[in-house]
């Protein structure tokens, strides 16, 4: 009975142990979103405060999924 699950649901192979899981990399990959968000929010804010057009930061191009 042990061994059906075994077969039916086999470790992947090549999985390193300190390799980080796929929950920690969109947890990494949505906080590195949110900063960028706050970023720019607070340099389209200090614009509008000093009455100037506000050029958003540059940052790294986001990566999309699918």
């Amino acid at each position: 009975m042990r061994e059906l699950p075994r077969r039916a649901f086999p470790e992947p192979d090549g999985v390193a142990d300190d390799a980080p899981a796929p929950i920690e990399q969109s947890r990494h990959q949505a906080a590195a979103t949110e900063a960028a968000a706050l970023r720019r929010a607070r340099a389209e804010r200090a614009a509008r405060q000093d009455g100037t057009a506000a050029a958003p930061p540059q940052s790294a191009p986001l990566r999309t999924t699918a």
